[in-house]
């Protein structure tokens, strides 16, 4: 898996806002299949990094590839990223005047010019996939907050990327419902999807990780496989984490 060059590469990323320094020489690759999941305290740019991949955010120093490509203002390179990404947020941005089905066709029939019908079978698929296929005709306020978090998943498998960005899929959503998505993520995870994943989840992270970051005042603290992150961590940073996270 790690000898072809990483999907995602990052070179010595900083970014701004104003005065305050988000990130600082961020540097991280990640493989094709490779599950990178990045966690760390409020404020600490783990959101932020993630949004620069796909350019929902820009960096202003250092350097962002996917699959080669420089993410830059070279409009045509951000497009040509961005066919290879989906991002999946806090909240489900599901646009609520459409049926959960209407949601799903919208990108394959204005973006990859699919016919309705072959728009409505991919989706079927993917709802099916997440295991909600029987809320097809309902609208998102319908649905609970896993099912809604579960369509936006489904809609973003509608696009099929190479790589899906998660910024904390599950914060929003009441603790009965995280369960349900987290399967759904570790699904995708033993499909081969190369992933980032931004969460406080630590049994996912556990489970699903190849690899486990965390983050503070805009840097990159540890990064281990879970098996060491977890019982060896080697920063005081990590230790102080880890003890304030697991002890809840």
């Amino acid at each position: 898996m790690m000898s072809q060059r990483p999907v995602i590469e990052i070179n010595a990323v900083s970014k701004w806002y104003g005065k305050f320094q988000v990130l600082n020489t961020v540097s991280l690759n990640v493989a094709k299949g490779e599950r990178v999941v990045i966690c760390g305290p409020s404020g600490s740019g783990k959101s932020t990094l993630i949004r620069c991949i796909n350019r929902l955010e820009e960096h202003q120093q250092g350097q962002i590839l996917v699959n080669g490509i420089e993410m830059n203002d070279n409009v045509r390179n951000i497009n040509l990223i961005r066919q290879n990404i989906s991002m999946l947020f806090q909240q489900f941005n599901l646009f609520p005047h459409l049926s959960v089905l209407d949601n799903l066709t919208l990108g394959p029939t204005l973006v990859r010019k699919m016919t309705p019908k072959q728009a409505t079978e991919l989706a079927m698929h993917y709802l099916e996939k997440v295991q909600i296929a029987n809320q097809a005709y309902k609208f998102p306020l319908q649905l609970s907050g896993g099912q809604q978090q579960r369509v936006a998943i489904a809609r973003a498998l509608c696009m099929e990327p190479e790589i899906m960005l998660f910024d904390e899929p599950t914060s929003a959503l009441d603790p009965e419902m995280i369960k349900e998505v987290l399967d759904v993520m570790l699904d995708l995870a033993e499909g081969g999807m190369t992933m980032i994943v931004v969460t406080h989840e630590m049994g996912f992270a556990r489970t699903v990780a190849d690899n486990v970051i965390l983050m503070a005042d805009g840097r990159i603290v540890e990064s281990a496989p879970p098996e060491k992150f977890f019982s060896q961590p080697e920063h005081p940073r990590t230790r102080k984490f880890l003890e304030q996270i697991l002890s809840h």
